[in-house]
């Protein structure tokens, strides 16, 4: 635990913003500024154009284990992944009723078919299936994505936001640029002293900003990044180095990160809250906005499940980060019944097998508060590298 007081400030509210299911942030920005916000389910969606047009865009990632599931459940059947169940809850329940509108990101078929149940569910809302292309040709993947964001444009438009702007949508690109840049060095500080920034404290700050507009989440990562960096009270301890992967979507409840961690993993790469580093470098800010967010997305995305491989060979750039992160081990962590991730992992074990490093696989479900045997399962693959791999 750290000693400086402010850093213990910044991971209460940051703790506090994550677990507010009522969106009080949001409805405090609403009530200041009189905006639209807008929702958004993982992985990826064009931050930069909601920002730009006046809108606040407001992540969401389902539930936690406190949530009890009531009506959510009546929606889906038992074999597949919990997330919908969870955010149907949340919309039923009136915990997002400051939203004016919804994006679902083409990532599955759960996620496809939420769209539509939030339609019938909640008609006065904007909803869209924000789908993305999976040819990454300019002439054909980008035309059909750059129509598919000024589709979006004119939608929000229309329910009051502002006209999209080109130079607005490049300051909007600058401050995510911004943002981005903070949340790699946050990883790559992880990376080298994985002490100083526990995956748990990390992921928290993630979730948080998930709810801020983006000038207050720059903030709060610059702020977060400097008091870790200068924080000497935090040592090492003799952890297995691990790379999480997996939970890009659905994602594991802060106890079980704290289970990995001390079952003896430090984390040293993972996937989740994606959006925060999907686009990988910086977007630029010349020429024409709309299609820098464009080529962004065809050519800097990061490696997906929901992501068609165009080049190279499944599992290279698993094996790239997990060899940048200096990672022993590999942890393959997929929530249960998600599909794309579970489709992928014989793939990125061949990959992993081949470069001769060491992994295990569990599953897991938001709502899962149980965590001993997986705890069981970390320690023993963590004492086993100690062991065995000459770490």
């Amino acid at each position: 635990m750290s000693a400086d007081p402010r850093l213990a400030a910044l991971v209460d509210r940051a703790d506090r913003l994550y677990r507010d299911y009522r969106l009080s942030s949001v409805r405090d920005w609403k009530a200041r500024t009189g905006g639209l916000a807008v929702g958004y389910m993982p992985i990826y969606v064009p931050r930069e154009l909601l920002h730009a047009q006046g809108v606040l865009p407001v992540g969401l990632m389902g539930g936690r284990d406190d949530l009890e599931i009531i009506k959510g459940d009546a929606y889906y059947q038992s074999y597949i992944c919990h997330i919908p169940r969870s955010t149907i809850e949340l919309g039923l329940n009136g915990s997002l009723d400051c939203l004016d509108g919804m994006l679902f990101p083409a990532i599955c078929d759960v996620i496809r078919n939420l769209s539509g149940m939030w339609q019938m569910l909640f008609p006065g809302m904007l909803v869209r299936y924000l789908d993305v292309p999976q040819n990454f040709d300019r002439d054909l993947g980008g035309r059909f994505y750059r129509d598919d964001l000024e589709q979006l444009a004119r939608d929000l438009a229309a329910r009051g936001a502002a006209p999209l702007d080109a130079d607005a949508l490049r300051h909007s690109i600058s401050l995510y640029n911004e943002d981005r840049r903070l949340v790699r060095e946050l990883y790559a500080l992880r990376g080298r002293a994985p002490w100083k920034v526990p995956t748990h404290e990390l992921y928290m700050v993630l979730r948080a900003a998930l709810v801020l507009p983006v000038e207050e989440s720059t903030a709060l990562f610059r702020t977060y990044l400097e008091l870790v960096t200068h924080d000497d009270t935090r040592k090492p301890l003799d952890q297995a180095r691990v790379l999480l992967t997996g939970s890009f979507c659905e994602q594991p409840s802060i106890g079980l990160i704290r289970t990995l961690e001390r079952a003896g993993c430090y984390i040293v790469d993972d996937d989740f809250v994606q959006i925060h580093r999907f686009i990988q470098s910086d977007i630029p800010v010349d020429g024409d906005p709309v299609e820098n967010l464009v080529v962004a997305f065809l050519t800097d995305a990061m490696a997906s499940p929901t992501r068609y491989v165009e080049t190279g060979v499944k599992g290279d750039d698993l094996i790239r980060r997990a060899e940048e992160g200096g990672a022993e081990g590999i942890l393959f962590c997929a929530a249960s019944f998600c599909d794309p991730a579970l489709l992928d992992q014989p793939m990125l074990v061949k990959a992993v097998e081949r470069r001769g490093f060491p992994w295990t696989a569990f599953k897991f479900s938001e709502n899962s508060g149980q965590f001993q045997v997986i705890r069981e399962q970390a320690g023993t693959f963590a004492d086993s590298i100690k062991l065995w791999s000459g770490a």
